[in-house]
């Protein structure tokens, strides 16, 4: 049985409410709002199942801790990761918080879970030196020179300017010619203004001249080979079949290409809260992991370079 068959009418009203509001009030992604509805569609489906029927809105007012640990002990068993799990149960506390001010009853007994621990993956940044030859050698993709100039422009604007694919995929035609900041809407609706390099501002100039196809003032800039918006993945190929003909370790990703422009500022003496403003974070405490990924490059070179580095590491 599909899990939305498991769901009351009642509990799938309240859920497009609250996401409604998500959307409308708060502008969440579209992304986002997918991975909520799938989580809370799981969730919903789970407590159906494990009290042996629909019971609407009741169901949701009357949950207790150990449903709560019955449903973490199914996601384990179902084979979900710690990380999965955490990001389900995240989704299911927002809409508690929504749902228990909206019922007027006492949401604890789902706050007070809690989420398994993982390890938090640091950014993979390439080094300065994969970034040239990626940017270089863009024409080993074999495509056509309007293509090449397109795909480079993208990759400028990404390590460049810290855009995000989608940030740069939406660029519009009368954005253009780019000046030397640019106002970026990011995730969450949060604006932002940017610097744009001069080497990007050229990318873009170089690929607005080759492109083959009229644009209208709001249409997006980069066009597919049909002349249609586009589409993120056509980047990800590129960038993949690129580093394969370059024997680039599989981490160089278009979204690398951010994280790249994130620890290559640290590196160079940027503080976080700058750093911070240029990618759009909402919290200092997101842009901080970079922080790690700086203290792991620096250990690297210390235990290669200095002569002391093997000796303190075995005890000598």
């Amino acid at each position: 049985m599909a899990k939305l068959e498991l769901i009351s009418p009642a509990q799938l009203d309240l859920l497009n409410e609250w996401l409604d509001l998500k959307s409308g009030l708060e502008g969440s992604s579209k992304n986002t709002l997918s991975a909520y509805k799938r989580d809370l569609i799981d969730f919903f489906s789970f407590l159906t199942v494990h009290y042996g029927k629909k019971n609407g809105v009741a169901q949701l007012e009357t949950l207790d801790q150990a449903s709560m640990r019955s449903w973490m002990s199914e996601n384990r068993r179902s084979g979900k990761t710690s990380r999965s799990i955490a990001r389900q149960l995240s989704s299911v506390k927002a809409f508690y918080k929504w749902f228990a001010k909206r019922r007027k009853i006492d949401p604890t007994k789902v706050l007070i879970t809690k989420a398994p621990k993982f390890q938090k993956k640091l950014p993979r940044a390439l080094s300065q030196e994969a970034i040239q030859e990626i940017s270089s050698n863009i024409d080993l993709t074999g495509n056509e020179p309007w293509i090449i100039a397109r795909d480079t422009a993208v990759i400028m604007l990404m390590y460049g300017c810290g855009m995000r694919i989608s940030e740069a995929l939406s660029l519009k035609y009368h954005d253009t010619p780019l000046k030397d900041t640019l106002k970026i809407t990011g995730k969450g609706e949060k604006v932002r203004i940017i610097p744009i390099l001069q080497i990007a501002k050229d990318a873009v100039t170089n690929y607005l001249r080759l492109l083959p196809f009229t644009l209208n003032e709001n249409d997006n800039i980069f066009r597919g080979v049909r002349g249609g918006s586009l589409n993120p993945r056509s980047i990800q190929l590129a960038m993949k079949l690129i580093r394969e003909r370059l024997g680039i370790a599989a981490n160089a990703t278009p979204h690398a290409l951010r994280h790249s422009f994130a620890t290559h500022l640290l590196t160079s003496g940027a503080d976080l809260r700058s750093i911070q403003e240029l990618l759009g974070h909402a919290s200092l405490s997101t842009t901080q992991i970079y922080t790690s990924v700086d203290a792991s490059h620096l250990m690297d070179v210390y235990s290669k370079t200095h002569p002391k580095a093997k000796s303190n590491i075995n005890g000598n």
